[in-house]
């Protein structure tokens, strides 16, 4: 894991370096934070972002690349880039130490434009989200590169990570120790076409794409090209095949390697999913934007305008899926992204300036609504069915819709009781897959009531406490009677079916109900309380509240 800023020139460096970039002047660890990206064009007038990282194309000649750095100083920026390798490059020390601005060089056959979409994708990590830092298996999730330089530490070799077209999405360092073709694959960014045929000539990808295991590739010789052994691994979430990870190998690994090889994969899976759904520089800003907007701060009302929502109604909508028992996490988080970006693409159909981010377990959407609140709260229902429909039931997806906001202040409350709506549904208090606040607001008020209970170790008191401790005495049943002639309203012979006893016996079970509980059923206040006891009592799948001495694995009533 790297221990440098992830915006710093120390870290562009430390992954780049070596292979892709040298450090020709300058000092790499002053803590300036890089700001973006520029393209020197001495064509027309330049303005970069402040402490930019300076692209300097066609920069050629000492006395021009002096020119260049002292024009970049005025403009702000931390670093220029030229072409490699530089004329007299020692005359242009003292210019680096007068400027203050370091001097690299991009190594030849590489090109500015895959210099420019890795420094980006570089300098983009850790803009959106959440703001502490997260991390999968001690690395930052997301970051490909600090992944490929712990595994290369575990198998003391250099290591690349490739996706299923074999594409370079990250390397290591000591990629010098390594060959030709290696450091050949990662200036394209790819590895070459004469050895991806002679792959699949010798069935490396079939075997590839079938073990579980580790996948030995003995020393490829092409004419008088040698390369090194690879050894190779697939990565997986479930049986999405999602990419592989290379290592070339000077001496065989040893049996301890080869296991956390073969264990580093699965954490790779989760960094490679976590990459996936941020790559998209566009889905990583309206994620952050969503993400400013359900917070109601200060930059909300920011967020919504640059999303084109500022100015009309909106609700959110809050999209889970149920993990199964035992279910491999990296194929959940697969499935969460999957059936998040299909939401956004069935929203967009539907509402243009709709927007979808994964938060967390959660997707949320921003959708505009019409200004009448029923009619919207109709229209979101219909529309979140519609797609559920579509998907199908094997997902397990539900979806719960918040209240109507009006205004950008609002939203916090709508994403609250989305929130608590998508709480009712995987309750299992309703068999419906999407739901409105609205339509179940009481299921909701209620498990907030069970939850306070909970928290405050309350007990159940008074008539129910004394019912529920009879039966379980006496096996007498009155908790179940009691709820049968609530239910029904007070009439026995509705109730008394509905518990399969004679409508005799029934009228006795009543008389002792009030007995044994001291309750007046005559009494609106009397039956409302225990009807709201006996709804608390009912919630006892996830710790509900039991009378005292009972029975914890026995549903009570």
């Amino acid at each position: 894991m790297s221990t440098h800023p992830a915006r710093s020139l120390s870290r562009v460096l430390e992954d780049l370096g070596s292979t892709f970039l040298d450090l020709l002047h300058g000092d790499a660890g002053k803590a300036i934070e890089i700001g973006g990206v520029g393209i020197h064009d001495p064509h027309d007038e330049q303005h970069y972002p402040d402490g930019a990282i300076v692209l300097g194309v066609g920069a050629h000649g000492p006395d021009e690349i002096a020119g260049l750095l002292r024009h970049v100083r005025d403009q702000r920026a931390v670093a220029l880039v030229v072409r490699g390798p530089v004329e007299d490059a020692d005359d242009l020390a003292p210019i680096v130490a007068e400027t203050g601005v370091a001097l690299l060089t991009l190594t030849r056959g590489a090109s500015w434009a895959q210099l420019a979409a890795m420094l980006r994708t570089l300098l983009a990590e850790g803009d959106v989200g959440e703001a502490g830092e997260q991390t999968l298996g001690g690395v930052p999730s997301g970051d490909l590169f600090a992944l490929a330089n712990a595994i290369a530490t575990l198998l003391d070799a250099p290591v690349t990570i490739e996706d299923r077209r074999s594409r370079i999405l990250a390397f290591s360092g000591r990629q010098d120790e390594a060959d030709g073709p290696r450091v050949e694959s990662i200036l394209a960014r790819q590895v070459p076409e004469r050895y991806l045929r002679l792959h699949e000539e010798h069935g490396v990808f079939k075997e590839l794409y079938r073990s579980e295991g580790l996948v030995h590739v003995p020393a490829p010789t092409l004419g008088e090209e040698v390369a090194l052994p690879r050894v190779a691994v697939a990565v997986r979430a479930g049986d999405e095949f999602l990419g592989s990870v290379w290592a070339a190998l000077r001496t065989p690994l040893t049996p301890e390697r080869e296991t956390a090889f073969v264990e580093a994969a699965k954490l790779v899976a989760l960094h490679m999913l976590r990459f996936r759904a941020g790559s998209d520089a566009e889905n990583r800003l309206r994620a952050d934007l969503v993400t400013t907007a359900l917070e109601g701060g200060a930059g909300a009302i920011a967020a919504l305008g640059r999303l084109g929502l500022v100015d009309e109604p909106t609700l959110v909508m809050a999209m889970g899926l149920a993990p199964g028992q035992g279910e491999d996490p990296a194929h959940v988080t697969a499935e969460r992204q999957r059936v998040a970006g299909a939401l956004a693409v069935h929203l967009a159909a539907v509402q243009p300036r709709s927007a979808v981010a994964l938060l967390g377990d959660v997707a949320y959407a921003l959708f505009p609504v019409a200004a009448d609140s029923a009619y919207a709260r109709e229209r979101a229902v219909q529309v979140a069915s519609n797609f559920l429909q579509r998907t199908g039931e094997r997902t397990g997806a539900l979806i719960g819709i918040g209240s109507m906001a009006p205004e950008p202040s609002a939203l916090a409350r709508s994403r609250t009781n989305a929130d608590r709506a998508l709480r009712v549904l995987f309750s299992g208090r309703s068999s419906r897959r999407v739901a409105a606040i609205a339509d179940v607001y009481v299921d909701a008020l209620m498990l907030e009531m069970r939850d306070l209970a909970i928290a405050n170790r309350d007990e159940p008191s008074g008539p129910l406490a004394r019912l529920a401790a009879y039966d379980a005495k006496h096996n007498a049943h009155l908790v179940e009677t009691l709820r049968a002639w609530l239910d029904a309203f007070g009439d026995v012979i509705a109730a008394s079916a509905s518990v399969f006893v004679h409508p005799n016996t029934f009228r006795y079970r009543i008389r002792r109900v009030t007995e044994v509980g001291r309750i007046d059923l005559r009494d609106p206040s009397a039956r409302f309380a225990a009807m709201l006891e006996l709804r608390l009592m009912g919630m006892g799948d996830s710790g509900g509240v039991r009378p005292a001495g009972a029975d914890p694995t026995a549903s009570v009533g």
